[in-house]
């Protein structure tokens, strides 16, 4: 009975301290490209854009399905969610992933992104593009226009809208994290893409469409966002999850297997979960800012911010690192500097109008003085003359004598 009794009480501490045990370790664990199966990956903050682990961030591959988030976003933000939209016979047959649209059939603009988004359907992304800018080929040059303007990418080219191969259709790691990241902050785009199941009721297909995204059902406090595949793009996922106040996105490109992709991704969120968090240092409206801002550091670390004269803070943080922000002037500010300016212009053109008032009468005042200043110079020289000539004949006449 004693020995069964020693056993049970070291199994209730083995039991209490297991679960410490797995967190210490797994917080020790330091991420490394071996770890990640994928030619090219890459971890960061989707509030900060900090990036907390790259693999080859900025090698070229193909994206396969992944190009639909950015063709997502893109008809989000410049569609009518209302339009009416016909599918052609093009997008009826495109090869791959579908949801079975039917030529002729007409359906919301709306209902085509759910569609993209959840169930990578590339006759949706035809359609889309179709309706939106009248050719697959004129889509990709917009699409890579707006991609590149809003989120500042250099090393993208998309030719379509749903990532069937190209060889000059290509991106990065680093340049899908961005394009991710943007899209997360829509929050219709995020609303699609963190749909687990929709009710599809189709011309020739009705069923119930479940996310292609495995790490909505998987992974604790994902919010989507998509995967990808095809022969030369092999398998691709961009995935993102949120805790608390902390959300990181993570992409994975050129990997071996789809389950090497879930596998990727969850390796690098557990990752920056275990060792970083999201901390507001400045709240909109406070002393130091006119908009949230946010950085992105260890757990745990302390913030220490203060004014650095009366544009710029300095956030210094307990680990040891100093950032420096420009606090962007308030709409107060802004007018309260306009009005300076335009004092300053006044009070210029003021000044002017009075030197163009004086200017004449001070010149009228040197040319008055000058002239004197001659007149009595030459009354001067006169008179000397006339006294000379005077003393002159004196002394002749003194001569004379």
């Amino acid at each position: 009975m004693k020995k069964l009794r020693r056993y049970l009480l070291l199994g209730a501490f083995l039991t209490l301290c297991l679960p410490q045990l797995h967190t210490q370790a797994a917080e020790d664990v330091h991420l490394n490209d071996e770890m990640i199966n994928g030619r090219s990956a890459i971890l960061i903050d989707g509030t900060t854009g900090t990036v907390l682990y790259a693999k080859n961030p900025d090698d070229r591959h193909f994206p396969a399905s992944i190009t639909k988030i950015a063709t997502g976003i893109y008809a989000i933000e410049n569609g009518n969610p209302s339009d009416i939209v016909t599918v052609s016979k093009k997008a009826r047959e495109v090869e791959g992933t579908r949801v079975y649209l039917a030529e002729g059939e007409k359906v919301p603009l709306e209902k085509l992104e759910y569609g993209l988004l959840m169930n990578s359907g590339n006759d949706a992304a035809i359609a889309i593009a179709e309706h939106m800018e009248g050719s697959t080929e004129h889509f990709g040059e917009k699409l890579t226009a707006y991609i590149k303007e809003k989120t500042g990418v250099q090393h993208t080219n998309f030719t379509n809208p749903h990532g069937l191969h190209d060889d000059n259709h290509y991106t990065t790691a680093a340049d899908m994290a961005k394009i991710a990241q943007y899209a997360m902050k829509n929050p219709i785009f995020r609303k699609i893409v963190g749909t687990k199941r929709l009710k599809w009721d189709g011309a020739e297909w009705k069923t119930v469409i479940v996310n292609h995204n495995k790490m909505l059902t998987n992974y604790e406090g994902a919010t989507g966002i998509k995967n990808g595949f095809t022969d030369q793009a092999h398998s691709t996922l961009v995935a993102s999850a949120k805790r608390g106040n902390t959300e990181l996105i993570a992409v994975t490109m050129m990997a071996d297997t789809s389950a090497a992709t879930y596998k990727d991704v969850t390796t690098m969120l557990d990752y920056g979960f275990a060792h970083y968090e999201t901390k507001q240092v400045s709240a909109k409206g406070d002393a130091y800012a006119n908009k949230d801002l946010f950085l992105t550091v260890p757990i745990g670390a302390v913030i220490h911010r203060q004014m650095k004269g009366t544009s710029m803070f300095e956030v210094q943080v307990s680990t040891g690192e100093e950032y420096y922000f420009s606090r962007e002037p308030s709409e107060r500010e802004l007018l309260a500097a306009q009005a300076e300016r335009q004092k300053e212009k006044e009070q210029a053109a003021q000044l002017t109008a009075k030197a163009a008032h004086t200017i004449p009468h001070i010149l009228l005042f040197f040319a008055w003085l000058f002239l004197n200043v001659f007149m009595l110079a030459y009354a001067v020289r006169r008179t000397m003359r006339k006294r000379r000539a005077a003393y002159e004949q004196t002394m002749r006449r003194r001569a004379d004598w």
